[in-house]
């Protein structure tokens, strides 16, 4: 399987244009990821984490303007964007109506995060669109720590960028959706840190 590095993101960005999957460092685990705009990347992505079909996958956008053009962004989710993104946090927010039905079931809300680093940010905006990122794993198992176990778990994505992670552990998940705001996995941010955040004046 071919390894990619820092420099040949156009390479990796047509990958994903041709509805191809991908393994990419980000700020807490090593991801795979493939481009939301196509229901083939999707079922590609299905395919190579042998995911069960009703589990959602989360999504990761280059910038507030795109996570806007994708999912309802209130003052309050505002103010966790401008605080925490880019950096370990997923947000879940309610989607735009205009989304195709199979990036989230046809249910209400998506899952978001913000690109961690200048070469993700890069590859979503040469790839032209927003990308499903999840974990580099089976579905249920382990994640995977470096680019070896990548390679022997995922046999079938198209291609790897090299790099390293830096918290090795999962996003803060908060449900911006429920009143109040819950913590629905605990992460590197911790749930006084976003209280204070949604308390802080604008």
């Amino acid at each position: 399987m071919k390894r990619y590095t820092q420099n040949e993101i156009n390479k990796l960005a047509n990958i994903l244009k041709k509805d191809g999957v991908i393994s990419v460092p980000t700020d807490t685990v090593y991801g795979i990821c493939a481009r939301i705009n196509s229901k083939k990347a999707h079922t590609n992505l299905i395919i190579a984490k042998n995911r069960p079909l009703n589990k959602l996958f989360p999504i990761m956008c280059a910038d507030e303007e795109q996570i806007k053009s994708i999912a309802i962004v209130d003052e309050k989710t505002k103010k966790l964007i401008h605080n925490f993104m880019p950096g370990p946090i997923t947000l879940i927010l309610i989607k735009r109506p205009e989304l195709p039905e199979y990036i989230n079931n046809g249910g209400l809300t998506i899952a978001v995060r913000m690109a961690p680093s200048k070469t993700i940010k890069e590859l979503i905006r040469k790839t032209g669109s927003p990308l499903f990122m999840t974990s580099a794993n089976q579905s249920g198992k382990p994640v995977c720590t470096n680019l070896d176990e990548i390679e022997k778990t995922c046999p079938t994505i198209d291609g790897m960028l090299e790099g390293t992670v830096s918290f090795g552990k999962g996003s803060t998940i908060v449900d911006c959706v429920s009143e109040p705001i819950k913590i629905l996995r605990e992460g590197p941010i911790s749930l006084e840190q976003i209280i204070e955040a949604i308390n802080s004046p604008t």
